[in-house]
């Protein structure tokens, strides 16, 4: 299987909708990054056997909430979802990072959260 071939498998397992839907904004302006993003994270990092999916997707919620990047952090929390993660453990991760990235990253973090699970009729968060 070519390393395309191997993410996208990896990126579809987590998320509800195919590479094409996904990267569809891109299309147009810059289609190789959409193959970069599959081929790279999906097909040789995503797929590695030291750590599974459910971790990988906490750190990566966690990483996206320190940033800020509120778009990617939603496909990343309703991922976390997928592989088996709980909408508590999700939480509490963002929350975690209040103390490394700062409260209105934390905020908007667990904000964000609050919009996947409505969605996903997982409100309100119960332990």
């Amino acid at each position: 299987m070519d390393r395309y071939e191997k993410g996208k498998e990896c990126l579809e397992s987590i998320q509800e909708s195919s590479v094409e839907e996904i990267f569809k904004d891109l299309e147009d302006i810059a289609p190789d990054l959409s193959r970069f993003v599959v081929e790279f994270p999906y097909s040789e990092i995503y797929t590695r056997e030291e750590v599974d999916l459910k971790t990988r997707e906490l750190c990566t919620v966690a990483a996206l909430t320190a940033i800020g990047t509120i778009p990617q952090l939603k496909d990343h929390i309703n991922a976390a979802l997928n592989v088996g993660n709980s909408p508590v453990e999700i939480v509490e991760v963002i929350m975690q990072m209040s103390a490394y990235a700062g409260f209105p990253k934390a905020i908007n973090g667990i904000v964000a959260a609050k919009e996947v699970f409505y969605k996903k009729d997982l409100l309100p968060v119960n332990e």
